[in-house]
């Protein structure tokens, strides 16, 4: 009975076994790794071994992106077909970068010529800059990772960077919904080191997509780093709060003109600097700052201090719920004309209009045409007078985002 009762159990047992467990020309994973050579390259390795030839390897990936399309990547190494086999492919990051904590899932597709196929585990690597023995603060929302300088000074730093979350979620109904990374490069050399490609100028960088922000910023340069830090937020807040899979793209000048609102208010000297700019016909309309900031530094001063005076004029003049539905309408796929008309009753050109009348401390005296009165007489000119459409081009200021 016994014998019987164990023969039935050995039956089980063989049946029950998983297919790959028994045959013969099952494929195994003998190793899989990484090489981080940060910022550059990105090498994974694969070692595998059948008992018929491996013929064919591919490598899928996937990187934590914020995406609404989610799909994988996939490579397909050389090798040399055999029964144990070696492969490798190396990621060049000069042909698309990743910041520094991506996050990247992969796995191995491995075939051999019996017909037999492995599907490996999904693997998670972070692709750290490794130069470097980064430390961490932060609050579940926001970390800080920085590796010169005390604790209190990434502190100060993480500080900075709630206060700038608190105020833009005060003003536009914009809060962190996903947990946002800030990298503290110890100087500009050193992060423009961790770019493939860096502009002379690049001082921070907000990598919406990635919920990932790098700046330069050293221990004695802590009150303009606080003051980046909460730039460089304002853009990914504004890109969570904005982006969708229909969503239009936010124009640089509201862009832009949020990340400085998260900064502070503007200065009395910014805002005097304006004044004159309005005077002596200098600045741009927003239809030309929906286009890339100008190169030049003085122009690009202006350029950021206009967007930034327009957004905390529709703030206090309009309201903070109608900047929230704005940034709606935008994230419902609203053109930003349509958006702004819908919000505040005028487009673009209607924006300036009611702006320079504000700022000229004429609001609401126009002609039947739309023509603003110039403060020095009484001749009606339109607001064109004022603003001059600029070409533009990509560039923008060191440390602006």
């Amino acid at each position: 009975m016994t014998r019987t009762i164990l023969a039935i159990i050995l039956s089980l047992i063989v049946l029950l076994a998983p297919a790959h467990a028994t045959a013969a020309g099952d494929i195994k994973l003998v190793k899989s790794s990484t090489d981080n050579q940060f910022p550059d390259l990105l090498t994974f390795n694969v070692r595998a071994e059948s008992a018929a030839q491996i013929d064919r390897i591919r490598l899928r990936y996937e990187v934590d992106k914020m995406t609404y399309a989610p799909s994988f990547a996939e490579a397909w190494p050389d090798i040399q077909p055999g029964k144990d086999v070696s492969a490798s492919w190396s990621w060049d990051m000069r042909k698309g970068s990743l910041p520094p904590g991506a996050k990247i899932t992969y796995w191995w597709v491995i075939e051999d010529t019996a017909g037999n196929s492995l599907t490996t585990p999904k693997e998670t690597l972070s692709f750290d800059d490794n130069r470097y023995k980064w430390q961490k603060v932060g609050d579940g929302k926001i970390s800080i990772f920085w590796y010169q300088g005390s604790r209190s000074f990434a502190d100060e730093l993480l500080k900075a960077s709630q206060d700038a979350a608190a105020q833009l979620g005060k003003d536009t109904g914009g809060f962190i919904d996903k947990p946002v990374s800030l990298y503290i490069y110890g100087n500009y050399q050193d992060l423009r080191g961790s770019i493939v490609a860096p502009e002379e100028w690049t001082g921070g960088v907000a990598y919406a997509g990635f919920n990932i922000i790098s700046i330069g910023i050293s221990p004695g340069n802590l009150d303009w780093g606080k003051k980046a830090v909460a730039h460089e937020l304002g853009h990914l807040i504004t890109h969570q709060v904005t982006v969708s899979p229909y969503g239009a793209t936010i124009p640089p000048w509201l862009d832009e003109g949020l990340a400085m609102h998260a900064e502070g208010e503007q200065s009395d000297s910014d805002k005097g600097a304006l004044l004159k700019a309005i005077d002596d016909g200098r600045l741009a309309t927003l239809q030309s700052l929906s286009s890339p900031f100008p190169a030049d530094p003085q122009e690009a001063f202006y350029a950021y201090a206009q967007s930034q005076s327009v957004v905390e004029y529709i703030i206090n003049v309009y309201g903070k719920d109608k900047l929230n539905h704005l940034l709606v309408l935008l994230n419902d796929g609203n053109t930003m004309d349509d958006a702004l008309l819908k919000t505040y009753g005028v487009d673009r050109n209607g924006l300036d209009e009611a702006w320079i009348n504000f700022m000229i401390g004429q609001p609401g005296k126009k002609t039947d045409t739309g023509a603003i009165l110039r403060k020095d007489d009484s001749r009606p000119v339109s607001v064109l007078d004022y603003l001059t459409p600029r070409v533009l081009t990509p560039q923008i200021l060191a440390g602006a985002g």
